[in-house]
């Protein structure tokens, strides 16, 4: 787990700041990848799963905002590292849409085994309860994007041919 949170000492509050950041960092990664892929099949990916993202976080940010109100947080991005967000490499600009729904079903997995581990800490039990809410919405995630690679047309798999060479010999 790329965390440095004691998970055993989470409130409900922290339980619901950390899943928003957890689902902001995902956006933000994803956002990142659909920016360099542009209008390309797999950049079309990341952008639906960028929203995806953002609207599970919004919710649990309003979530927490009707709970707690506006008072600050005690974790911040920084506590985290790619608990569902892809991973860094993930993007190259031949990518397929086929390997960009790869990538989001490593990520959806990897959340949810996140939540799953987290439930062998957490002892209070709003937070346990709220924890296994996230590990079934992140199972459902899983299910959603393998079903969408299971209906992909073949050519779904191809990549972007390479360009040739003479970009290299432009000093590019």
């Amino acid at each position: 787990m790329s965390a440095k949170i004691d998970l055993s000492t989470l409130t409900l509050m922290d339980t619901l700041d950390l899943a928003t950041i957890i689902e902001t960092e995902a956006h933000d990664r994803y956002s990142l990848f659909a920016t360099q892929l542009g209008s390309t099949e797999a950049g079309l990916v990341f952008q639906s799963m960028a929203e995806n993202e953002k609207k599970h976080g919004d919710a649990l940010a309003a979530r927490r905002r009707s709970l707690f109100g506006d008072g600050p947080a005690r974790y911040r991005r920084e506590d985290i590292f790619d608990i569902e967000a892809p991973d860094v490499g993930s993007s190259r600009w031949n990518l397929s849409e086929y390997n960009a729904y790869q990538v989001a079903l490593r990520s959806e997995k990897k959340a949810w085994e996140f939540y799953d581990d987290a439930l062998r800490v957490v002892q209070q039990p709003k937070v346990k309860a709220l924890f296994e809410e996230l590990r079934d919405e992140e199972a459902g995630h899983v299910r959603m994007v393998e079903e969408i690679i299971a209906k992909l047309p073949p050519s779904a798999k191809d990549e972007a041919e390479d360009l040739d060479d003479s970009y290299l010999r432009m000093g590019y």
